[in-house]
């Protein structure tokens, strides 16, 4: 018997992804306990809500996994319309919270429109690519084309600000492209004047100046503005190579300022040192393997979209991953983005779950078409 009959989809992935998910509310328990009995007298609140979204994500994904990959090239059009009018919708009756306005209040939790433009962006972008492949890698107006819609999407980001999605979803749209087969003159004619835009908001605006010049110098305002990375510094630093043990973190004890969000990865870190980050590091690294074989797969029988569609889920997955981690370390300016699956926050989870979905179904696809071939 077959590994497609036995097993439907990437057995090895859904596994990794289990762990992650487990390894993430489990670090959501550990870090959020100081924070969430200090502000509800209820040191199970953040668990539970991050609890009810990944079992909310686990619905989605079992409705995701039934609805055949084409329903979605079908639709790219409609998904990134309504991405756009929801963030619009956030800038005019969204919640603000540290100065932010990036989350609709939907009463049981709040929604992070930003985190479904992503997914819409990976969508539309596989869409578009796999009907107009050809002229993408003769035609630059072919390229041009996704300006408006993107553009405006940014404009609406940047709004409320968001620059971390904004980088992200840029970032997507280049590699798709590149994998596309888009000339590296067109790239670079379009990547380039991006970048350059996105530089001059950080220098623009003092905040984000700010950002980049504490994370360049932390230790210069270790109480005041370099207050957050130092004290995350010092959570991977007190975790040495075997870590201070699962629940022992000190940092977390209001130290780190909601060390269950953004900084979990420091609190981790802490618990269970290098070795537990060079296992969460792996770990991110498989999944990402993963996902691109069943893009590979998908290319090499000419899925084109399907194959689109996972190669742009796995490089969101793993740069988001890698923008969050390398925040924690010092590596990057603060951008506010989750760690997959693995950090609080509901609107991640959920969405992330229906990309990874969207991924299964591509590889059940695959397996389903190599058993009749």
């Amino acid at each position: 018997m077959s590994s497609e009959r036995r097993f439907p989809v990437d057995p090895w992935l859904v596994g990794a992804l289990v762990v992650l998910a487990a390894l993430g509310l489990t670090m959501v328990l550990s870090a959020s306990m100081a924070i969430a009995e200090r502000r509800f007298d209820d040191p199970w609140h953040y668990f539970v809500r991050q609890a009810l979204a990944m079992g909310l994500g686990v619905v989605v994904m079992a409705l995701v996994l039934r609805v055949p990959t084409e329903w979605w090239m079908r639709h790219r059009g409609k998904l990134l319309i309504a991405a756009l009018v929801l963030l619009v919708l956030v800038l005019g009756i969204g919640r603000e919270i540290n100065g932010a306005k990036r989350w609709l209040p939907l009463g049981i939790m709040n929604f992070q429109p930003a985190e479904f433009a992503k997914l819409a962006t990976v969508i539309f972008m596989a869409g578009y690519l796999a009907r107009h492949q050809s002229s993408v890698r003769e035609d630059f107006g072919a390229m041009m084309r996704l300006a408006l819609p993107f553009g405006v999407m940014a404009l609406l980001l940047l709004a409320e600000p968001d620059y971390g999605s904004t980088f992200v979803i840029m970032v997507v749209i280049a590699a798709l492209l590149v994998i596309a087969g888009a000339p590296w003159r067109y790239f670079i004619m379009l990547v380039l004047p991006i970048a350059s835009m996105l530089a001059v908001l950080v220098v623009m605006s003092p905040y984000r100046m700010a950002r980049v010049t504490t994370f360049l110098d932390p230790w210069a305002d270790p109480f005041g503005k370099g207050y957050q990375l130092v004290q995350a510094l010092i959570a991977l630093g007190s975790g040495g190579v075997g870590g201070v043990g699962l629940g022992e973190s000190v940092q977390k004890l209001l130290y780190l300022p909601d060390a269950h969000t953004d900084f979990i990865f420091s609190i981790y870190g802490e618990e269970f040192g290098f070795i537990g980050v060079l296992f969460l590091i792996a770990l991110y690294g498989f999944i990402g393997w993963r996902l691109f074989r069943v893009g590979a797969r998908a290319m090499a029988v000419d899925r084109i979209f399907q194959a689109l569609v996972v190669y742009g889920v796995a490089v969101w997955f793993m740069l988001q991953a890698l923008i969050n981690m390398g925040v924690n370390l010092g590596l990057f300016p603060t951008k506010g983005l989750t760690l997959p699956l693995f950090s609080y926050g509901g609107s991640s989870v959920v969405i992330f779950a229906m990309a990874l979905a969207l991924a299964l179904r591509v590889d059940y696809e695959n397996r389903m078409e190599a058993t009749h071939a």
